[in-house]
């Protein structure tokens, strides 16, 4: 799948649409990639889907960002390159951070929200922030500990090992600065647009507790709970969530 040229940049994304039906744009968390997003998801005919690789993330050159807004404004960038007039948003961690913002932002451009394991507020851990600098090693062996539930396997936890070595301290760092400046705790009724909230019972890195507080404060929101689900749900239990996705895609989101 291409690069294509933005107003901020270049950005490497798939495109997975087959109809005319209004698409899915799945936003990454931090040091993530499109690839966060299972296939089960990324190719469900119901979300028409296109998943991206934010600045300095998998494919797409750096920079990265240290700001939420700036990263929405990228992928506002994608879509109006795109030519796509609407879409659902969905993220997951940093990317629902992200998502929040363009609805808020961009409330126009928005059909409706999929949050997963993210939150209105993102405080991060000063051991985060300060390790994403001096020791990206020890930081992505702790990071995996922390985003998987008990269903993960070696696997999958490899595979996140090896995606945070390949994002540069730089793009991290400003990863983690990005999310611990985030607060829109006091705007989450200002979100007017379906949104599917899905959280893990057993996320560590976001806890279930922040989902329920995004349900109970965006009027037209939703809560999807994942039992003994990590923080990386959507890889850990994929028919769950992708199921999940469908159901709302089908129902609250026509």
């Amino acid at each position: 799948m291409p690069r294509i040229k933005t107003a901020h940049g270049e950005i490497y994304f798939t495109d997975h649409r087959k109809s005319e039906r209004i698409p899915v744009i799945f936003v990454h968390g931090a040091g993530g990639s499109h690839l966060d997003w299972g296939a089960s998801l990324r190719r469900l005919p119901e979300a028409n889907a296109i998943a991206l690789d934010l600045p300095g993330h998998g494919k797409s050159p750096a920079p990265g960002r240290s700001s939420i807004p700036d990263y929405a404004a990228d992928v506002i960038g994608l879509i109006d390159t795109l030519n796509v007039p609407q879409a659902i948003i969905a993220g997951h961690s940093m990317g629902g951070a992200i998502a929040q913002t363009i609805a808020l932002t961009y409330p126009q451009r928005v059909h409706g929200l999929i949050l997963i394991g993210t939150a209105g507020k993102l405080v991060v851990n000063p051991y985060i922030i300060e390790k994403s600098q001096s020791d990206q090693d020890e930081l992505a062996q702790t990071l995996v500990k922390w985003m998987w539930g008990k269903n993960a396997t070696d696997d999958m936890r490899l595979f996140s090992y090896q995606q945070l070595m390949r994002v540069s301290p730089q793009v991290l760092h400003g990863d983690y600065i990005a999310c611990n400046h985030f607060d829109i705790r006091d705007k989450l009724s200002d979100i007017h647009m379906p949104t599917l909230v899905i959280g893990g019972s057993a996320d560590k890195m976001t806890p279930i507790k922040f989902s329920e507080y995004l349900a109970e404060h965006i009027p037209q929101a939703q809560l999807v709970v994942i039992p003994d689900g990590g923080h990386m749900m959507m890889l850990e239990q994929p028919e769950i969530v992708t199921q999940a996705v469908k159901d709302w895609l089908c129902h609250a989101a026509t």
